[in-house]
């Protein structure tokens, strides 16, 4: 399992235990409300029983805080089964306190596989069953006055809507951004954050098409780290990894508004330049060049410099990407053969020069 992977499970997590410390907030205010309701209602066996659930209550959000968890949630399951069932059997099902046995059923099916929810979820059903049994059996045992039952079973489906629907809430909420990381890893390369080959490829297509129906240029820089291997081997693949991140970073700050640029593969990248002819791609791509040997990376108070090689294209009429490319690689194996640390641009003619000037074979 990657460190991302576990990342992102440690912070869902961590949001689920604060939405159950946020429930136990918002229960407990409910219990204090029905302490004085039950009071009034001339019911004070439930009246005290709310003062206990809010003691159960505190309890469950300090261990939520101490990192208690299954305490905490054997507390809040005791609470809400304890009290639904003797709230129940007290005054009637006509209550409402059986709406609060529901509210676990997306908590327990979103616990784990079938195997785990399976035992929880059929001893809830159960337990409601059987509670809906023995409430029709006896009757209230203590039934209250027509007007406070009335008051307090809407006050029931009140708080079990109010409930459900923050639950609800907070699941959609955490599967649209799983669904926004998932689009992200599919797009974005997990070392540097750059955009990914596949992703650069789906964004070279619009922009062809935009050039092609706004006859503007449209350029590419294919830009390779020199002698990364020898980094790699003599300093440590974590220093590598430093250089990928740290050459990216740069590798953004040059890069305006509407250009791109990907990992394209190991040390190499690929810049997409819109609305970029010839020249200007020739001058962006030693800009970038200068910015990588004006600025090392730093490792454990070491400077580790390095430098890049460089091979420009603009695309030709009709030209597809794949061809394109080609000819960037091409040029940038001349800039390698050349010396490294250079820029060599590919034109029409088969001949192709560096950024000085010089014919490269």
């Amino acid at each position: 399992m990657s460190l991302a992977t576990d990342a992102r499970r440690t912070t869902a997590h961590a949001a689920f235990w604060m939405m159950t410390r946020r429930v136990t907030i918002l229960a407990a205010g409910v219990d204090i409300v029905f302490f004085g309701f039950f009071l009034w209602a001339g019911s004070p066996l439930l009246a005290w029983l709310n003062v206990l659930s809010v003691g159960l209550y505190a309890a469950a959000n300090r261990l939520l805080v101490w990192r208690r968890n299954r305490v905490a949630l054997a507390l809040i399951w005791l609470e809400v089964v304890g009290h639904a069932v003797i709230g129940t059997l007290w005054v009637g099902w006509e209550a409402g306190f059986n709406y609060y046995l529901l509210m676990f059923i997306p908590a327990i099916m979103v616990s784990g596989d079938w195997p785990r929810v399976g035992v929880p979820l059929g001893t809830l059903f159960l337990t409601y069953l059987g509670l809906h049994a023995a409430s029709s059996e006896l009757g209230p045992l203590a039934p209250i006055d027509n007007t406070a039952l009335v008051l307090v079973n809407v006050f029931n489906i009140f708080i079990f809507f109010t409930m459900a629907s923050y639950t609800a809430r907070f699941y959609y909420l955490l599967v649209r951004r799983t669904e926004g990381r998932l689009r992200e890893h599919a797009m974005c390369d997990a070392l540097t954050g750059l955009f990914n080959r596949r992703q650069l490829i789906a964004l070279a297509d619009g922009e062809m098409a935009r050039a092609r129906r706004d006859d503007t240029p449209l350029s590419l820089a294919l830009v390779d780290i020199d002698h990364f291997k020898q980094i790699n081997d003599g300093l440590g693949h974590d220093v590598g990894d430093q250089m990928l991140v740290h050459v990216s970073a740069l590798f953004l700050a040059c890069c305006r508004a509407s250009d791109t640029v990907a990992r394209w593969g190991g040390e190499e990248f690929l810049f997409l330049l819109p609305n970029t002819d010839a020249d200007a791609a020739f001058h962006f791509a030693e800009r970038v060049r200068r910015a990588v040997v004006g600025q090392p990376l730093t490792s454990e108070h070491t400077d580790v410099a390095c430098t890049v090689s460089l091979g420009v294209t603009t695309l030709a009429p009709g030209e597809t990407l794949d061809d394109a490319i080609a000819r960037a690689d091409q040029a940038l194996y001349a800039s390698k053969s050349a010396g490294r640390d250079r820029v060599t641009r590919a034109g029409a003619a088969p001949a192709i020069t560096d950024w000085d000037g010089r014919t490269a074979c």
